[in-house]
């Protein structure tokens, strides 16, 4: 199997020098000024983060990045699709609210910002998808869709449905739109383990299918209500909500493979992993837990799933922080993502995303000073 290429910046920094302008070396000797941005649309998938999360990527990376495609004469906007769970981004007028709020200003970001799917999450364009395996077809936001080249900035971090969130989750998850959320959720729901619920109601705070009830102070979860979306995983402060031992999140990690697959297929792509402040829930929570491991750096690559199986690497690879969730858990030597998500099987990404040509996981790293 051919190496792809991947580059690679730490995130330290001589005095004098910066994290962004390294990213700017980076992006320049990974290659992004070879493809022709001239007078071209150019989607930057990204995601702006829950309101009360603090993980989630500064602006400045998306105005590094946005600047870069603006001199090189594209056309960039940010963008993100809407949410199916309870929370601020559940429709276009919330989730600019929400995404201005994060300091995700056109100002701010040297660009405008797109809402992918339109203003209530139907705006949408049933694309085709390659070689798909569980798929033909993936429903994706029409303004992701219409850009002539694809670009995603991602912040790597943990993920209790698919282990990891990075390049392949943020380009298929986030790229679909709440019909093609709902498709790629609904193989994957969760249970309760009675043992450990102790009633508080938590999770039905963040229930937007009204999916969860309590009897004798014990929730249970409706498997026709529920969407699969996995709000209730993070949110439950005992950890009584778990995955369900079946298929389900593995196929929910295949789907978001191919919807990736519709993203990027038959135009220029190019991939950024910011990988610090490494939390283990996704940036869709409206609070963080302490980052697992040390900032890490920058990866780039113009393939997504060498971008993501080295940024997985470098993760598992660092000391675990103590103090952190990870110290919670049954540790598994080497991989701190199937330590903080014992019943997700993160490596699934990678596995099926090689099998429908979405790349490779077998990279050569270059690292970038």
């Amino acid at each position: 199997m051919k190496e792809a290429d991947v580059f690679f910046t730490s995130a330290r920094c001589k005095l004098g020098d910066s994290l962004l302008n390294k990213m700017k070396r980076l992006m320049d000797k990974a290659g992004i000024e070879t493809i022709d941005f001239k007078k071209k649309f150019v989607a930057i998938k990204i995601h702006f983060g829950e309101p009360g999360n603090l993980a989630f990527l500064r602006p400045n990376f998306a105005k590094t990045l946005a600047t870069k495609i603006a001199f090189l004469k594209g056309r960039p906007f940010l963008t993100d699709c809407g949410t199916l769970y309870v929370g601020r981004r559940t429709h276009a007028l919330s989730h600019l609210d929400a995404a201005y709020e994060n300091g995700y200003t056109p100002y701010a970001a040297g660009c405008q910002i797109i809402i992918g799917d339109g203003l209530k999450g139907t705006d949408e364009i049933d694309a085709p998808i390659d070689g798909g395996v569980l798929l033909t077809h993936a429903k994706i936001g029409r303004a992701i869709m219409d850009a002539d080249i694809v670009v995603s900035l991602n912040h790597f971090k943990g993920h209790e449905m698919s282990g990891f969130g990075g390049a392949i989750k943020n380009l298929g998850m986030g790229s679909g739109s709440r019909a093609g959320k709902m498709i790629m959720h609904n193989d994957s729901k969760p249970r309760v383990n009675a043992k450990y619920c102790v009633g508080c109601e938590e999770c039905a705070k963040h229930c937007a299918q009204s999916a969860i009830s309590f009897q004798k102070r014990k929730a249970s979860i409706d498997q026709e209500l529920c969407v699969g979306c996995g709000r209730c995983l993070g949110s439950c402060p005992q950890n009584a909500i778990v995955n369900s031992w079946s298929s389900g999140p593995d196929n929910l990690c295949r789907k978001m493979v191919e919807y990736a697959k519709a993203v990027v297929q038959n135009r220029p792509n190019f991939h950024i992993n910011v990988v610090n402040q490494v939390s283990p829930f996704c940036d869709c929570h409206s609070e963080n837990d302490a980052a697992i491991v040390p900032d890490i750096g920058i990866f780039a690559s113009f393939d997504p799933v060498a971008l993501d199986q080295a940024s997985a690497d470098a993760v598992n690879k660092a000391h675990a922080l103590a103090g952190t969730i990870v110290d919670e858990r049954a540790p598994v030597a080497g991989d701190h993502f199937t330590s903080v998500h014992p019943t997700t099987n993160w490596k699934v990404q990678i596995e099926h995303a090689e099998k429908v040509g979405l790349g490779t996981g077998a990279y050569k790293i270059t690292e970038v000073f």
